[in-house]
């Protein structure tokens, strides 16, 4: 007989599980994550909503992976019961070693030239979605410069705005990205170039929203460039005659001081340590020498001159006395000659003299006429001088004019002028303003000049006309001491 043997065989039993995959940076749900198991079943991915479910599960201990490209692993053990469906929660946080690609695509493109010098750098990132949480850094580098100027630090923007630049000047740029896990990428290093400096031909003060400020334009008042923005008053600016620096005055100090910058209103320094401030005189009486190597300037009541770089002051001349210096000008021609304005304590006040340019031989030119004498201001020839007179007659302590006119006045008395009154009709001074703060064109053959309201209230235009007061023609509003070289 043959023995018999019972295999006695264990039933298997079976439950489910459900789960949901999130993002550890902002508990939002994460489709395609790969679900696998041990005991090995199938691999699975998870849905729009980060969910998966795995049937017939065997009961009892069950390991489960969850992986995704750029997130760290995950193992979750769960205990599976008969006929019962487990539910777990998967977070999954971006891996330390994830991979980040440099961003692309800078603007202004890489060697592009003529841009502004307010310029708005950016770039776009590569691969990248709103969740990735990317922070950027982006530095800036001038040509022939180690100095590196911060533009944006652990920043969501990819782009910022460069201000204040030089212009015909190259600049490079470089941006840095930054996940939350701490992987970082750069770009390669962008360059580009400014514009060239525009050519502008006028000077000019400004007051807006209460400060005064250098700007500068061509006639048409294109190309507009601000040059100075401190809080200080900054005034009455003048391009040398060689056109390399614009001297101007400001009180930065506390006192009304001398300075030189570039045209584009860089290098701004200071070149006077002796005020230059008088009566009735705020930084307003200077003028650079016919050669550009000199500035000419009153301080209260002495004459000096002094080295555009501030150094070899020279005292040329002292008023007579209870008298201050003012507004001056310089001329070469006829063996060269200084025009000089003295004044009194009161502003009408005011009379005109011709010097050597040494500061010798003082001749009244202009007596103390009734209305306020201002603004002397040699021809092209030296043979004439422009000055602004009160015709009112109006002797006011505050300064005020009723109607000042421009006169042209040759310097040998024989002939003079009212420019003013040579325009009439339309085309001629309003009544009710002033002619004031003029200068001879660079041509020899026209006027630049301020055009105000006599009450002061209204924002003053700077205006030209010909030397016989035809042909005026405004060309700034809100502009006053006004150069044209």
């Amino acid at each position: 007989m043959s023995a018999c043997k019972e295999d006695l065989v264990e039933p298997v039993y079976f439950g489910a599980v459900t789960g949901t995959v999130l993002d550890g940076r902002n508990n939002q749900p994460l489709a395609n994550a790969t679900v696998t198991t041990n005991p090995a079943t199938s691999s699975y991915l998870t849905d729009a909503q980060g969910k998966f479910k795995i049937v017939e599960v065997p009961t009892g201990r069950f390991a489960i992976t969850v992986s995704k490209t750029d997130y760290q692993q995950v193992v979750s053990n769960v205990t599976i019961t008969e006929g019962q469906t487990a539910d777990v929660s998967v977070v999954l946080t971006k891996s330390t070693t994830a991979a980040l690609t440099a961003p692309n695509r800078p603007s202004p493109a890489t060697q592009a030239t003529g841009q502004p010098t307010d310029v708005t750098l950016s770039w776009r990132p590569v691969n990248a979605r709103p969740s990735d949480s990317l922070r950027y850094d982006a530095v800036l580098y001038e040509s022939n410069s180690t100095l590196q100027r911060k533009l944006l630090t652990n920043s969501r923007d990819t782009s910022v705005v460069a201000s204040g630049l030089k212009y015909n000047t190259t600049y490079f740029w470089q941006v840095t990205v930054r996940n939350p896990a701490g992987a970082t990428a750069r770009t390669d290093t962008w360059s580009f170039q400014t514009r060239a400096l525009p050519d502008n031909r006028f000077l000019y003060a400004r007051t807006v929203a209460g400060n005064t400020d250098i700007y500068s334009s061509d006639n048409m008042g294109g190309g507009l460039l601000r040059l100075t923005s401190s809080m200080a008053v900054e005034t009455a600016p003048q391009l040398s005659p060689n056109r390399d620096l614009v001297a101007y005055s400001s009180n930065a100090s506390g006192q009304f001081q001398l300075y030189t910058m570039n045209r584009d209103g860089s290098n701004q320094r200071q070149i006077t340590s002796l005020s230059a401030e008088s009566y009735n005189n705020a930084g307003i009486g200077y003028r650079w020498s016919p050669d550009g190597a000199h500035l000419l300037y009153s301080h209260y009541d002495q004459l000096y001159r002094i080295n555009r770089d501030g150094t070899g002051l020279v005292l040329l001349a002292t008023a007579p006395a209870g008298r201050h210096f003012r507004e001056c000008d310089w001329t070469v021609q006829n063996g060269g000659r200084l025009v000089v304005q003295t004044v009194g304590p009161n502003p009408y006040d005011a009379e005109l003299y011709l010097y050597s340019v040494d500061g010798t031989n003082p001749v009244q030119f202009v007596g103390n006429l009734p209305g306020r004498v201002d603004s002397p201001s040699f021809s092209i020839n030296g043979l004439s001088v422009l000055y602004s007179r009160d015709v009112a007659g109006f002797n006011d302590p505050g300064g005020r004019q009723l109607d000042a006119h421009l006169f042209i006045q040759r310097i040998d008395g024989t002939s003079t002028v009212d420019a003013t009154a040579g325009a009439t009709g339309t085309a001629g001074k309003i009544i009710g303003t002033n002619d004031i703060q003029g200068r001879v064109s660079p041509d020899g053959f026209r006027i630049i000049f301020v055009n105000r309201v006599n009450d002061d209230l209204s924002a003053p235009e700077i205006w030209t006309m010909d030397l016989d007061g035809r042909n005026r023609a405004r060309l700034f509003s809100n502009g006053f001491w006004p150069d044209w070289k």
